[in-house]
């Protein structure tokens, strides 16, 4: 291969190098939407995502969140520090509508992590058919209306 031949596919990749990150600055904006409260996690249905084990309570997901809403406390260490956040508590419901195996995938601090473990053992659920290995996420969020656990409760 000769120098310029060289020379010339090297300007070329040069080129190309150079071309590639504003041709993807210059894509049309397909960003999503700003978040209503309800997609942000703050609301009753946390997040908006469906919940599968919320089939198995009566009343459905609607009705699970609202008793989580009712009986939970905000943790006075949480509120003094005002941490807010979200926790995750894994469980298995049984066919027998037992629930086995609750344990604390995440947590925030300031005893948001056990008040949610609390509720979370209150709750009854119908009987399945078969085991199911689920994680229900509880929205700790300070003086927002419809929040799982506020300020004020």
């Amino acid at each position: 291969m000769t120098n310029s031949n060289r020379l010339s596919k090297l300007a070329l990749g040069l080129l190309l190098a150079a071309t590639a990150p504003a041709l993807a600055q210059t894509a049309p904006n397909t960003s999503p939407a700003p978040k209503t409260q309800a997609e942000q996690g703050t609301g009753i249905a946390s997040a908006g995502k469906v919940i599968p084990v919320a089939a198995y309570y009566e009343g459905g997901q609607e009705a699970m969140y609202a008793f989580i809403g009712q009986e939970l406390k905000y943790p006075l260490m949480a509120k003094r520090n005002r941490i807010q956040g979200q926790c995750i508590v894994s469980f298995t419901l049984n066919p027998d509508a037992t629930m086995s195996g609750i344990k604390l995938v995440k947590q925030v601090g300031g005893g948001t992590g056990e008040e949610a473990l609390r509720v979370v053992r209150l709750m009854k659920f119908k009987k399945p058919e078969y085991p199911i290995l689920t994680s229900l996420p509880i929205t700790f969020k300070m003086g927002v209306t419809g929040s799982n656990a506020m300020e004020g409760q």
